[in-house]
């Protein structure tokens, strides 16, 4: 899992030096940052994740397995194509159901379509194909196998978001390729709910769901999100559910709201969100400094997350709580500096304060309280100077 991120920056960057070359403007900063963040997020949290599905597994393949499938080469291939199979249904379900396309919303939200957009991929997303993979150990796969082809499964869809390769000839007919799948993040009306695929697209001309890609897609979500923010990108439709379950009348308009399809939800419930929610209270126009603070902030977060997965098994419980909190604290920060937000200050002050606490965990030295005891009162005392200086220094004069 460490060692997939630089990979993946390799070949971000690779894609990156392409489309500069030739004049594609196929990369845009915040949506490349946002991006990022969203995967970031992701990939730390498998580290607490992946032991708990390999655990349902484990024990689904115990007590309930029909068969006791062993390990061969055909059977490898078999487990493969099951795994393709039930990611379609996955897929396309998370398309057609609101509970589902909560979790897998966030995946769409980017109109750049790029290999940073693969990163789009949410916890929430991972427990739902966990529930729909649950049928493996069922049938008799075990564990191990099952997780393995998973790793291997999820490979492949990296390099399918990509606007640099063009069609691949005959492999269009076997293989999900880049134009199939800009095909099914395009918001174009011909487009929609279309090509699910993950690595064999046999599945879409068996089920009657796919398009060839003719007229250049427009990515995104049909109604854009119009936002940065981390937390508001991961929960703004559950949000959305949430207030439509409650307005609903009767419990078959509540079901309704849950298992129907997004095209039910009313659009006029997110703007009242978004006002309830997004606190937009943005300063001015965007700096250079801006730019560049936020991305040395996810420069280091992804050393952070590097070096956290490498050596996850030589650090402290403790320790591990700190750095997600430091990560997921600062992925809600890059996403409100992107939009301004004036709050950032108190973002910043608790990360400096997790950062003392892991400090003072490893050296538990008497001098770092009195340093610490020391510095409060005047921060607390200067609040409002340093606040201002921040912002100024972060937004411009006219923060």
């Amino acid at each position: 899992m460490a060692w997939a991120i630089p990979l993946f920056l390799l070949f971000i960057g690779i894609e990156y030096w392409v489309a500069r070359k030739k004049g594609w403007k196929y990369f845009t900063f915040s949506n490349s940052i946002t991006n990022l963040n969203v995967g970031i997020a992701e990939r730390l949290l498998d580290t607490f994740t992946v032991g708990i599905f390999y655990f349902v597994y484990d024990y689904l393949h115990r007590h309930f397995g029909f068969f006791n499938i062993r390990s061969s080469v055909l059977l490898w291939i078999a487990l493969l194509i099951c795994t393709d199979f039930i990611w379609y249904w996955y897929h396309r379900l998370a398309h057609e159901v609101n509970i589902l396309w909560g979790a897998h919303v966030v995946h769409h939200q980017s109109e750049d379509f790029n290999y940073t957009v693969s990163a789009r991929i949410t916890v929430f997303q991972a427990f739902a194909r966990m529930m729909f993979w649950s049928v493996l150990p069922v049938i008799g796969f075990p564990p191990a196998m099952i997780i393995s082809v998973q790793l291997v499964h999820g490979l492949y869809p990296f390099f399918i978001h990509t606007r640099t390769i063009g069609k691949l000839g005959i492999l269009e007919y076997i293989l999900v390729t880049p134009s199939h799948h800009r095909v099914h993040h395009a918001s174009n009306e011909k487009y929609l709910d279309k090509n699910y695929g993950d690595v064999l697209i046999i599945w879409d001309k068996l089920f009657g769901t796919f398009v060839p890609e003719e007229e250049e897609p427009e990515y995104g979500l049909t109604k854009p999100l119009n936002s940065h923010s981390f937390l508001w990108q991961h929960f703004h439709f559950l949000l959305e559910i949430g207030y439509a379950f409650r307005q609903a009348k009767s419990w078959k308009q509540k079901w309704n709201v849950v298992f129907g399809k997004p095209d039910h939800i009313d659009p006029g419930i997110r703007p009242v969100l978004e006002e309830r929610f997004l606190f937009r209270d943005t300063t001015g126009a965007t700096t250079r400094r801006l730019h560049h603070y936020v991305l040395y902030q996810t420069a280091v977060i992804i050393a952070v997350l590097f070096f956290f997965l490498l050596l996850e098994k030589q650090t402290p419980v403790f320790i591990q709580v700190c750095v997600t909190v430091l990560i997921l604290l600062t992925l809600v920060n890059s996403g409100a500096i992107l939009e301004q937000r004036r709050w950032v200050f108190y973002l910043e002050y608790a990360r400096l304060l997790v950062v003392f606490i892991a400090v003072y965990y490893c050296w538990p030295y008497p001098a770092l309280l009195w340093t610490a005891a020391l510095v409060q009162p005047l921060i607390f005392y200067f609040k409002a100077a340093i606040e201002q200086r921040y912002l100024r220094l972060l937004y411009g004069a006219a923060a």
